[in-house]
């Protein structure tokens, strides 16, 4: 049980992390006039999909180290 909340919080870090990591690319200039909603969508799978490996990356250090 405790591997499963460890792994909620690494996610989870990793997630607000790529969030932030994400601000700094200004995705304005790539956007078409009328499509922030899809946009919208586009930043976040980017970011789930970039927390995902982030936090596969961390967890197996964890792993690897324990």
């Amino acid at each position: 049980m405790l591997k499963f909340y460890l792994k909620v919080i690494v996610y989870l870090f990793s997630f607000v992390l790529t969030l932030i990591g994400l601000n700094a690319f200004d995705f304005n200039r790539f956007i078409k006039k009328g499509q922030i909603v899809k946009a919208w969508i586009l930043y976040f799978i980017i970011a789930m999909s970039l927390a995902y490996l982030f936090g596969s990356f961390l967890m197996s250090i964890i792993y690897y180290f324990q």
